[in-house]
C-alpha cells in the first residue's frame, strides 16, 4: 500500500522547536482528512492536529497553543508546527490519510498511516 511521507522530526533541547511535513501526493482517491497523531512508549496512539476537506482544522487540547497544522487536502500537503517543546513530546509521530475512492459500483474510504519520524526532546 502506498504511504505518505513524513520528514522532519530528530533531536531537540526543551523550549525548542520543529517542523514535521508529510506530503500524501501518491495516495489514491479524494483525500478527506489529513491529521498526525503521536505515541508514546507503552500508550495508544493519540491525534494532535487534523485537516479536512471542509477547510476546517482542530488542535488537541494537550498541545494548543504550542502545536499548529498547516495543511491541504487538495494539495496533499500537511504540515505540524511544534513550538515550546517538552519532554512529553517526545514519541513517534505519524501522519494520517483518509481517503475517499469510488468508481463504477463501489465507494469505499481507505485510512493510511505513515511509517511514523521519531521526535525527542531531551530535557
Amino acid at each position: 500500500q502506498v504511504q505518505p511521507v513524513e520528514s522532519g522530526g530528530g533531536s531537540v533541547q526543551a523550549g525548542e522547536s520543529m517542523r514535521l511535513s508529510c506530503e500524501a501526493s501518491r495516495i489514491s482517491g479524494t483525500i478527506l482528512v489529513l491529521a498526525w497523531y503521536r505515541q508514546h512508549p507503552g500508550k495508544s496512539r493519540e491525534e494532535v492536529a487534523n485537516v479536512d476537506s471542509s477547510g476546517g482544522s482542530s488542535v488537541a487540547g494537550s498541545v494548543m497553543g504550542r502545536f499548529a497544522i498547516a495543511g491541504d487536502v487538495y494539495k496533499r500537503t500537511v504540515d505540524l508546527q511544534m513550538d515550546n517543546l517538552g519532554p512529553d513530546d517526545s514519541g513517534v509521530y505519524y501522519c494520517y490519510v483518509r481517503t475517499h475512492i469510488a468508481g463504477s459500483g463501489y465507494s469505499t474510504v481507505d485510512e493510511i498511516w505513515g511509517q511514523g519520524i521519531q521526535v525527542t526532546v531531551s530535557s
